[in-house]
């Protein structure tokens, strides 16, 4: 009864010679026959019909579009298990499928045997097993060495190995926490790195943004391998290299989405994505072992303001194929539903240069999002105002987004800060940095009155567009507050839709995993939480727990086409850079920085005679941090009895050491000053021989 089911809208007119051809690309659509069954006609190349991958690209958007919008259900796992007695095994035959000789599907079938080594457990969602084409080596491993961005946000870096093979995917910073007073960035530790250059065949950028090509100049100072980027990415990597000197020194390679860069044992295939800057693309990775998807970061937007939509499309077809292992952007997997497109900021700022009316308007936004500033562009010329940009990142980022032609500025629009004066606030707009609330920043140096060329006014209409980084919401509130101050209007309610996320959320997370189909799930790039609750996610799309493994940082995930876990470690870590310094401030360091920043310091100076050991002069107390001097004339002369005595302690018992006495001044001071003050401040006694 099935077949005549399939075979009922066949035509009556039609002839016999045409049926069998039609009913066969019918059922192309359906579970696929076991090989023994499959019609003798199937194996000529007339029945591979041209059609058949467009119709499979169609359906594969259908199921994308559908899940954006909240039917993102996979196919149930158990599916596979009800058809058993068939004999179909959908995944499985596909390939012998398509490659007509009939008995390549005897493996596939054959993979359900008790006599295969593989562990029960990959037998359960046979639909999932990527990577089982026959061009994969079923003894091959590889191995994927995160040197950073798990458990953390930023300082993105990840090494993968295949035989004598390796390359880099992204090499980014990240900025200081509290704890590390003093310090510009942190970067990744490049140890492992260093030992194996040789094995290196090159270094694949993702996108543009900071936390992915900070570290990169520090990299290639001490390795010299190849990068390869989009056009935008390879732009701004030009000005870092130009900051350090190395412009002209490193190979840079433009590639572009659908290009693929042959490095060594591996093929990378770039695959266009939306993020919140151009020319963001994921890697298609084909190894030996199988097919490794990395997305780098990622949101579906199916309303781009510039560049083309993600290729969603050619998610789907590597997952017909057969994806190895998915390892995804974990950033928004806390939040539910999909991520809003930027065209929302748009249609917000629109509403707002209307409410502003006659004032001035200053914009605060990253300089990175050159959609979001191609947006203010457009309201800039629809309202007749004039743009102006403060902030050097800013500045750098339009001047170079404008000429490559991802920024479209009609002319006389852009005019210059010194020139503000010669047009009335109803005709301005200032684009500046410092949404985050940064020290130094163009913002943050107007809300304190600091701003060389910029001062707010009670006629300034302020936009923050952005939302606070974890961590930046007390600095982003006292900006808020130093504005508000100056009778300024500030605009940051949550109300108003004036930022939207570059990664992806639940709903796309969703997408991603039903469109590749992974057999393996690593989550990358977030905080524990964000990878916790990506592997929930996962677990619900159908992926088995025990496919799964949260990497860390400097351990080795060892990946076959059975298997994935956790192996050794590698030399990792994070370097921190102060200054020209790199590395040359650790945990020591720190430690000192924190402890004077936590108590202040006490230096004692006593001048001794080198013969006798007697004290010549003082000792002398200087005090930094700790207390003020002139108010504490009564505790710093007993201070200076204190020293006394412990220098007289030590002669007395023939010490002559003048390490030893440096240590016996520190103890006896160190127990006065904390039985005075409950304080603990850092000590530092001189001694100088007369």
């Amino acid at each position: 009864m099935a077949d005549e089911k399939t075979m009922k809208p066949i035509n009556e007119s039609e002839s016999k010679q045409d049926r069998p051809k039609r009913r066969y690309h019918r059922r192309s659509n359906k579970a696929a026959k076991p090989a023994a069954e499959e019609t003798p006609a199937a194996s000529g190349e007339e029945l591979v019909s041209t059609p058949k991958p467009s119709r499979s690209r169609k359906k594969t958007l259908d199921e994308a579009i559908a899940a954006v919008i909240g039917a993102t259900a996979v196919s149930e796992p158990e599916k596979p298990r009800e058809k058993k007695q068939s004999g179909s095994r959908k995944k499985n035959n596909r390939p012998a499928k398509e490659n007509a000789p009939a008995e390549q599907a005897a493996p596939a079938a054959q993979a359900e045997a008790p006599a295969q080594e593989a562990p029960r457990k990959n037998q359960k969602n046979s639909r999932r097993r990527g990577g089982n084409n026959n061009n994969t080596d079923p003894n091959a491993r590889v191995r994927i060495i995160p040197l950073g961005g798990l458990h953390e946000i930023g300082k993105n870096m990840t090494v993968y190995e295949c035989g004598e093979d390796m390359f880099i995917v992204d090499c980014g910073l990240a900025f200081p926490d509290d704890e590390m007073f003093g310090v510009d960035v942190v970067i990744p530790d490049f140890t492992f790195v260093e030992k194996n250059k040789d094995k290196i065949r090159g270094i694949v950028i993702t996108h543009g943004h900071e936390d992915h090509i900070g570290g990169l100049a520090y990299l290639l100072k001490t390795v010299n391998i190849p990068v390869y980027a989009t056009r935008l990415t390879l732009a701004l990597i030009e000005g870092k290299l130009k900051e350090h000197g190395l412009l002209g020194r490193v190979k840079l390679i433009e590639k572009h989405p659908g290009d693929h860069i042959k490095l060594g044992g591996f093929d990378v295939e770039l695959i266009a994505v939306n993020h919140s800057i151009p020319d963001a693309c994921a890697l298609a990775i084909s190894t030996k072992a199988g097919l490794i998807i990395q997305t780098g970061d990622f949101k579906v937007d199916f309303t781009p303001v510039a560049g083309p939509v993600i290729d969603l499309a050619r998610f789907g077809q590597l997952g017909q194929q057969g994806v190895l292992a998915l390892l995804a952007d974990s950033t928004n997997a806390e939040r539910p539903g999909a991520t809003k497109s930027e065209r929302v900021v748009g249609d917000t700022f629109e509403t707002l240069f209307k409410k502003a009316e006659d004032r001035r308007i200053i914009i605060a936004t990253f300089s990175s999002n050159v959609h979001r500033l191609q947006q203010i562009v457009d309201c800039c010329v629809k309202h007749g105002r004039k743009l102006a940009v403060s902030g050097r990142s800013m500045v750098n980022m339009v001047e170079r987004a404008a000429e490559m032609g991802y920024l479209n500025i009609p002319e006389g629009t852009l005019v210059d800060l010194d020139v503000l004066s010669r047009y009335p606030d109803n005709k301005l707009v200032i684009a500046t940095t410092g949404s985050q609330g940064e020290p130094m920043s163009a913002l943050t140096r107007m809300a304190m009155n600091d701003h060389r060329k910029i001062t707010v006014t009670p006629n300034d209409f302020i936009i923050l567009s952005a939302s606070p980084i974890p961590g930046n919401e007390e600095s982003v509130t006292r900006v808020i507050n130093a504005l508000l101050r100056q009778g300024a209007e500030v605009i940051y309610e949550k109300t108003y839709d004036l930022h939207t996320s570059g990664h992806a959320q639940q709903d796309e997370l969703k997408l991603m995993l039903a469109l590749t189909k992974p057999r393996f799930f690593m989550p990358v790039h977030g905080e524990y939480k964000h990878l916790k609750k990506h592997c929930d996610l996962a677990a619900a799309m159908g992926v088995p727990r025990e496919n799964m493994v949260i990497g860390e940082i400097g351990r080795v995930v060892e990946l076959s086409p059975e298997q994935i876990a956790l192996g050794g470690t590698v030399p990792s870590g994070s370097v921190m850079v102060d200054g020209l310094g790199v590395g040359d401030v650790g945990s020591i360091v720190l430690r000192d920085r924190k402890h004077l920043a936590q108590d202040g310091l006490i230096i004692v100076v006593v001048a001794m005679d080198s013969a006798t050991g007697e004290v010549v002069s003082g000792p002398d107390i200087v005090s930094r941090g700790f207390v003020y001097v002139r108010e504490a004339e009564d505790m710093m002369s007993d201070a200076r009895r204190v020293c006394l005595r412990a220098v007289d302690r030590c002669r007395e018992q023939e010490v002559q050491d003048w390490g030893s006495i440096k240590n016996a001044i520190k103890d006896q001071l160190g127990q006065f000053v904390w039985g005075r003050t409950k304080r603990s401040p850092m000590i530092l006694p001189i001694i100088q021989e007369v």
